[in-house]
């Protein structure tokens, strides 16, 4: 096996991965990028050199270029192009004015040329503007979807204790991680508000976190809500405040927002949509009435209760006082648009219940996965109209997270995550949210909105196929421009192969994998894969690329996550993003994708 020469250097992570002080200093001057090839140190001894292979059009990139230039011709038109893209590519909207365009840009790009000197691509052109994600990504980047429906009608970007920068137990809490949230097309942020003395904090109550101030959160969700969407932002207030305090709140949150702020004038009987709330930030938390009830029957008692005239004066301020408190927790209470709060039954219960009133109600991922298992369909009913927050386990210390697809497949609109958590769960999360422009807001799909009577079963077995998703990947590159070249393999050039997965509905789930191309910053693959599909509107292709070692575990090399629905077919150019979900600068695969 050719790859026996990793077993042979003997080479462990920690010679792969750290410094050798002034022997990797010479090492990285012999090693440099020479003539079309790279020089690697073994042992010190001597120099393998491995040749820069030139990145060249796969076949079925040559045989479009000729299909669509007509005649062999050495040149593609923009008349030529745009029938490429609305054939080929299935853009049937596009316009001579653009194809003119992304030719342009191409030849200013790699040759420098300006745009009145060139107008049409060789092949090595076409191939550079298939290889731009810019000009010719994977999926859609304007918002598309209807946003005129009911908010409960949408899946939503929510965070899950936003304020803090780690674990759950010890980390400092910050108006960073929620500036980063909104900066990355987060719509709901939670704050967990807690008194001290006269303030308002905003800490992960009961552990050794750090906390931030209530004005700081609110200032800067003000500054950052919509620097990245126009679609409203939710803040879920988690509240452990005196009433006092509530009423503080209410003036702090009134004071921050100004006209930013919606709230009804009464209980909502239907969620208004994200079109109508364009730039508008709204409260969910519980509203404060039991402890208004509370204070309302004491003082009707106090009311009946015979008083001698020494206490008329103090009883007169207590009643003042509480007038004053009742005044200013109503504010508080009048600022919440999404009522949310723990049933005052059974979960089972409140889920079947029918009120004119909409409400949020909150399940920890746990209780969901108990719930679905015996009334998935209820959680679909009540999710039509209500809204669902899914919340992570109180063990992920961590900040690690849960796999999301049990909660969309359910309708829940708030399937909460901690956006410090990176991980493949999140990488599906950054996946379900690249759909819709980016906004924060994908609308669900049909079968989790229609009427009681077709209720889509998300434990429902052998579903009929709808479509087949044909994925190809020809090829990918960028990493010799974006890594060391001593990054994967101290002593060669990496061996990439990629892992492609549908995450879905039970049913649809599936994985393949390419073979090891060795040796090769470039790797051609040219592979092509089938799946069936039963619900593809939950369907996300994740894709991840990996370095091969035979000693120890495979490096990671770049990862995406592509909502099914919105593929666009045809050559796409698919970026690859690192472990936290950073773009890469260059590094991208080639790839395929077709329906039938």
């Amino acid at each position: 096996m050719k790859k026996s020469k990793k077993s042979q250097k003997g080479v462990t992570s920690k010679d792969k991965n750290k410094g050798m002080g002034k022997e990797k200093e010479r090492e990285k001057k012999s090693s440099s990028l020479e003539s079309g090839s790279y020089n690697y140190k073994m042992f010190s001894f001597f120099n393998r050199k491995f040749k820069i292979n030139e990145v060249e059009p796969p076949s079925d990139v040559n045989k479009a270029f000729s299909l669509f230039t007509d005649d062999g011709s050495t040149h593609m038109t923009a008349e030529q192009l745009r029938r490429f893209m609305s054939v080929h590519q299935c853009e049937v909207s596009t316009r001579l004015e653009d194809a003119q365009n992304i030719i342009e840009q191409v030849v200013n790009r790699r040759h420098h040329i300006t745009k009145f000197a060139r107008h049409t691509l060789n092949i090595e052109d076409f191939f550079y503007f298939l290889l731009s994600d810019d000009l010719n990504g994977p999926i859609r980047t304007q918002v598309h979807h209807d946003m005129s429906a009911p908010l409960s009608h949408y899946f939503i970007y929510t965070g899950h204790n936003s304020y803090l920068t780690g674990n759950q137990l010890s980390s400092d809490c910050s108006e960073v991680p929620i500036i980063k949230a909104l900066q990355n097309g987060v719509r709901v942020i939670e704050l967990d508000l807690w008194p001290s003395k006269d303030e308002i904090l905003v800490l992960h109550g009961r552990t050794l976190t750090t906390p931030v101030s209530f004005i700081q959160c609110l200032t800067s969700i003000k500054e950052y809500a919509f620097v990245s969407s126009p679609y409203p932002v939710i803040i879920t207030l988690e509240d452990h405040l005196t009433p006092e305090l509530q009423a503080k709140a209410a003036d702090m949150i009134t004071q921050t927002f100004e006209t930013m702020l919606y709230y009804p004038e009464s209980d909502l009987t239907e969620f208004p949509s994200p079109e109508s709330l364009k730039y508008r930030i709204m409260i969910s938390t519980k509203p404060p009435k039991e402890y208004l009830e509370v204070r309302s029957k004491d003082a009707s008692e106090d009311e009946s209760s015979p008083k001698d005239d020494s206490d008329v004066s103090e009883s007169d301020q207590e009643d003042e006082d509480f007038k004053s408190l009742q005044a200013g927790v109503s504010g508080y209470k009048r600022l919440i648009t999404i009522h949310a709060g723990k049933p005052k039954g059974s979960l089972k219960t409140a889920l079947k219940e029918v009120t004119d009133q909409v409400r949020r109600l909150s399940l920890s991922e746990h209780q969901l996965e108990k719930l679905a298992g015996s009334h998935g369909l209820d959680i679909v009913r009540f999710t039509q109209r209500n809204i669902l927050r899914v919340y992570p386990k109180g063990t992920r210390f961590t900040s690690s997270n849960y796999k999301p697809t049990i909660g969309w497949m359910h309708g829940a609109q708030m399937v909460a995550f901690n956006m410090q958590g990176y991980g493949k769960s999140l990488w599906l999360m950054h996946g379900m949210f690249r759909a819709n422009g980016g906004c924060g807001y994908v609308i669900k799909p049909d079968i989790l909105t229609r009427s009681a009577d077709e209720l889509f079963d998300p434990k429902a077995t052998f579903l009929p196929v709808q479509k087949t998703l044909k994925v190809k990947i020809y090829m990918g590159d960028g990493w010799r421009l974006d890594f060391k070249h001593t990054h994967f393999d101290a002593y060669s050039p990496p061996d990439f192969y990629t892992k492609i997965y549908i995450v879905g509905v039970p049913a649809d789930e599936a994985k393949k994998k390419t073979k090891i191309i060795e040796d090769d910053w470039c790797p051609v693959w040219d592979e092509e894969f089938s799946f069936p599909l039963t619900v593809p509107e939950l369907a996300l292709l994740r894709i991840e690329v990996r370095e091969y070692d035979i000693s120890e575990k495979d490096d990671f090399g770049g990862q995406t996550c592509l909502p099914v629905p919105e593929l666009r077919t045809g050559f796409r150019s698919v970026p690859l993003h690192d472990k936290k979900g950073v773009k890469h600068k260059n590094v991208r695969l080639l790839m395929r994708f077709e329906f039938v």
